[in-house]
């Protein structure tokens, strides 16, 4: 079963732990600040930031306590960090953290002994004691001051946020405290003051007590999918492109012709006068197929019946509201159009002898239209799949209350828009300089403002499919996990982009599961099709 895109289903899993996790050897905390002027501060704190920020592991924030190497209650009776836990909105938590002096004095100590390791002080050899004032002043006082804050933060900071260890996600601390504000009020004889807030997996709540057991869904199967009608059109599109175009002379235009228009357009204010030019509306030498017009505005290929080559017709109409540019929806507009050529095709008589041309390897039109209705099956046994789909998680979207967490909006919404790009890649619709341009943090933050509902609703579908699979103890197998991993490996090779296989491990994981819920949905429910 294959889901729209696999950046689509990226968060299937969000709402899980990846397993306990052990203590490991050293801190591992990323951390981003309110100020983005501290970076070169703060970098000493993003050690295990190794992925690009595009393709950022989804995992759980690895903050074991047991890595802080503190001499506190636990282990040698000092003082231990004093932590205040406030619930935040976006699934999120804030920690007001106290350290006490007996631990900003370690790591004062710790930070001098680092100096004395990095910096040859002249006068005092290798492994010699510096007395703490000459190495005070040969490094900065400032600097002192600042690494020491720095080193009390890297210190804390897991124990801090101890307490949410199994449920934070990865790249979500933030410390809300400026940096500025840290060394106005740091001394090594008062506590020390901040706040940090970290993103944890948010919880999927079920608006109904059936949750989604019961669920009925209704699929809408769009008509230019119908098979038999699909078929047909196939087949005199093909018809159509063996015609000959013979020059209309003596009458105006009828449905059935080919007419080639300069297309101006103006908007029509709420009193009546002229407005501004509706860029987006205009094109010249303009082909249009009377045959083929549903994506032109209501009313518009009317006005033109009976136009004539060199004659010009304006006319108003009004755009409907479900018009596809959303700035066009209800405006009112006064068209003029020029006919500049007007065609009529002349089609050869549709017998065997035609049907080689119509589709190569026919000997009869009966075989022709056999051939192409068996495609157009197989497009329609998709397009229902897939509408299925889209539906079974358009409506378990709407059965869920999440509140989404900002690091999780924000590695969907870049793993969606990097999906973008790489079809648009794909389909060479881009050069490099295009792609640089598109790739940029503006691009990707504009993008994410625009799509913020899209992005949310993609969020809450899958957080609700992983709920499911979890419920309903449901599996797949190793070789297909294996399959799809290479299949996708392969496909970011073909397009020589660059990829991380703990990411693409987890995508396929989450797609796959989302397959397995979507297959056990449809056994489980009642769905109803209707065409439209």
């Amino acid at each position: 079963m294959e889901l729209a895109t696999t950046a689509a289903a990226a968060v299937a899993s969000a709402a899980r732990p990846h397993g306990p996790f052990s203590s490991p050897p050293a801190v591992s905390v990323s951390v981003s600040w309110t100020s983005p002027s501290l970076a070169s501060t703060s970098r000493s704190l993003s050690t295990s930031s190794s992925a690009s920020t595009s393709r950022r592991r989804r995992r759980w924030l690895p903050v074991a306590s047991a890595a802080v190497e503190l001499r506190e209650a636990a282990a040698g009776g000092g003082d231990s960090v004093r932590v205040t836990e406030t619930p935040q909105p976006g699934s999120s938590v804030k920690f007001s953290v106290e350290v006490p002096t007996s631990i900003i004095q370690e790591c004062y100590q710790l930070t001098l002994q680092e100096y004395a390791k990095r910096f040859k002080v002249p006068g005092f050899r290798p492994g010699k004691i510096i007395p703490e004032n000459v190495l005070i002043n040969y490094v900065g006082p400032q600097h002192v001051h600042d690494a020491t804050i720095e080193a009390v933060l890297k210190h804390t900071l897991p124990q801090a946020l101890s307490s949410v260890e199994d449920r934070a996600l990865e790249d979500s601390v933030r410390i809300l405290t400026q940096f500025d504000d840290m060394r106005s009020s740091f001394t090594l004889d008062d506590v020390f003051r901040y706040d940090v807030a970290v993103d944890v997996a948010p919880e999927v709540r079920w608006l109904s007590e059936d949750k989604y057991k019961n669920l009925k869904v209704v699929v809408e199967i769009d008509e230019a999918v119908h098979a038999e009608k699909a078929a047909e059109k196939e087949l005199q599109r093909r018809h159509k492109a063996l015609g000959l175009l013979r020059v209309v002379a003596d009458r105006g235009l009828q449905i059935g012709d080919l007419v080639v228009l300069d297309i101006f357009a103006e908007s029509i204010n709420s009193d009546g006068s002229k407005g501004e030019k509706i860029s987006s509306a205009e094109s010249t030498g303009f082909h249009l197929d009377t045959e083929e017009n549903n994506n032109l505005v209501p009313g518009f290929l009317g006005s033109l019946i009976g136009i004539r080559p060199g004659e010009t017709r304006s006319f108003p109409i009004q755009f409907p509201e479900s018009f596809e540019q959303e700035s066009l929806r209800g405006v009112r507009a006064q068209f003029t159009v020029v006919c500049k050529e007007l065609f009529y095709r002349e089609l050869p008589e549709m017998d065997d002898s035609l049907a080689g041309k119509l589709l190569p390897g026919c000997n009869t039109i009966a075989e022709v239209r056999e051939r192409i209705l068996e495609r157009c099956k197989e497009v329609e046994k998709t397009a229902i799949e897939q509408a299925t789909d889209n539906a079974i998680l358009d409506q378990l979207g709407k059965l869920v209350e999440v509140d989404v967490p900002r690091a999780l909006f924000q590695e969907q919404g870049q793993q969606l828009y990097g999906a973008k790009l790489l079809q648009l890649q794909a389909e060479r619709r881009l050069d490099k300089d295009q792609l640089a341009s598109l790739s940029s943090q503006r691009s990707v933050q504009a993008y994410l403002e625009d799509e913020k509902e899209n992005i949310i609703r993609i969020i809450k579908q899958m957080l609700a499919v992983g709920d499911i699979f979890k419920s309903e103890n449901l599996e797949y197998s190793t070789e297909q996990l294996i399959k799809e991993i290479e299949n996708s490996v392969a496909e970011f090779k073909r397009y020589n982009q660059d990829y991380d296989e703990d990411n693409i491990k987890q995508q396929v994981q989450d797609v796959l599961e989302a397959a397995k819920v979507l297959e056990w949905l449809k056994e489980n429910c009642t769905i109803e099709y209707v065409r439209r």
